[in-house]
């Protein structure tokens, strides 16, 4: 399930890479490359196996392809798009699962994550020379709305990804999430949420 969108159509560098690898775009994927072109908001539903983190990035790894070069500082030098898990181990799964495209695509796009554990030195860095895709916590989001620099930070931020948000949205660990996106919004208006889950109850409500 989307945001009701016809499907879109990939660009051929993204067309010949799913081709290379003996697949065909499924409809939901490109139903969330056509919300990504419209700058709406989505959630998709999507059992697991089914390419839906894939179908989650799409937008943004086309976006960042025909980007060219990222600036070094100014306007295009900060995160693009900003994903949280529930679960800092997910966020290494999907760096892994996310480099592969951009590998094997050829793509100059940077791509880090940010977890309790990630070494001082690194989260320096990360502030002073911010990826183009952030992968992290809704803890590490809470940390992050708190430093002074935030507003600056994210003042290019096209779009975040909220994984698994069944298991996120409800309770104070959602409150502590939507104070986060409502700080995220404010720095960032045209900023795109995009929800996956491979179950939930009450789309509608999520």
């Amino acid at each position: 399930m989307t945001t009701a969108a016809a499907p879109a159509t990939l660009p051929p560098l993204f067309a010949d890479w799913f081709a290379s690898r003996g697949w065909a775009p499924r409809r939901h994927q490109l139903e969330m490359v056509a919300a990504g072109e419209a700058g709406r908001h989505a959630l998709l539903v999507a059992p697991t196996g089914g390419g839906k983190t894939l179908a989650g990035f799409l937008p943004s790894l086309i976006d960042l392809a025909e980007r060219g070069p990222k600036p070094a500082t100014g306007a295009g030098s900060g995160v693009h798009t900003l994903y949280l898990s529930p679960l800092k181990a997910l966020t290494t799964d999907v760096e892994r699962n996310l480099m592969t495209p951009i590998r094997e695509i050829g793509l100059n796009i940077h791509v880090e994550t940010r977890t309790g554990d990630t070494k001082q030195s690194k989260r320096q860095r990360q502030r002073d020379f911010p990826p183009d895709i952030l992968l992290t916590t809704p803890e590490q989001l809470a940390l992050f709305c708190a430093w002074e620099g935030a507003r600056s930070y994210f003042a290019d931020l096209k779009c975040v990804v909220l994984d698994e948000v069944h298991a996120i949205w409800s309770g104070k660990r959602g409150d502590l999430l939507s104070l986060g996106l409502g700080r995220l919004q404010s720095f960032a208006p045209d900023m795109r949420r995009v929800g996956l889950s491979a179950t939930i109850e009450d789309p509608d409500l999520i």
